[in-house]
C-alpha cells in the first residue's frame, strides 16, 4: 500500500513558478514509477510527466515539455514536478500516481493522491 500526498500549489502569475511535491508512505516507493496528471474543470484528467522509479527517460506531455521538470528524491521518499514559464491554461487539480511501470494512462496507476489546486492568472 502506497499513500500519496500533494502539497505546493496556489495561485501564481502568468510566467511565474510552483514546484509541487508528492510525499509516499511505504518502503517501496523506490520500485514505483510516479506520474503527475492533472484535471481542470469540465475536462478529463491528462497526462503531464512520469518518472520511473530509476529516475532515467522520464516523458512529458507535449504541453508541458521545456517547461516543467520532473524529478524524485528516493531517500526522501518524495517525486517533485518543477513548473516553470506557467500559463492560464495549466490551471488545474494537480495528481501524483504510482504504479510500477511508467505510463501516460491514468487508468493504469494504482495510487493516487488526494490533489492540489494550481490557479495561474492572466
Amino acid at each position: 500500500q502506497v499513500q500519496l500526498v500533494e502539497s505546493g500549489g496556489g495561485l501564481v502569475q502568468a510566467g511565474g513558478s510552483l514546484r509541487l511535491s508528492c510525499a509516499a508512505s511505504g518502503r517501496t516507493f523506490s520500485t514505483y514509477a510516479m506520474g503527475w496528471f492533472r484535471q481542470a474543470p469540465g475536462k478529463e484528467r491528462q497526462f503531464v510527466a512520469v518518472i520511473p522509479w530509476s529516475g532515467m527517460s522520464r516523458d512529458y506531455a507535449d504541453s508541458v515539455k521545456g517547461r516543467f521538470t520532473i524529478s524524485r528524491d528516493n531517500a526522501k521518499n518524495t517525486v517533485y514536478l518543477q513548473m516553470n514559464s506557467l500559463k492560464p491554461e495549466d490551471t488545474a487539480v494537480y495528481y501524483c500516481a504510482a504504479r510500477r511501470w511508467s505510463s501516460r494512462i491514468s487508468n493504469e496507476y494504482d495510487y493516487w493522491g488526494q490533489g492540489t489546486q494550481v490557479t495561474v492568472s492572466s
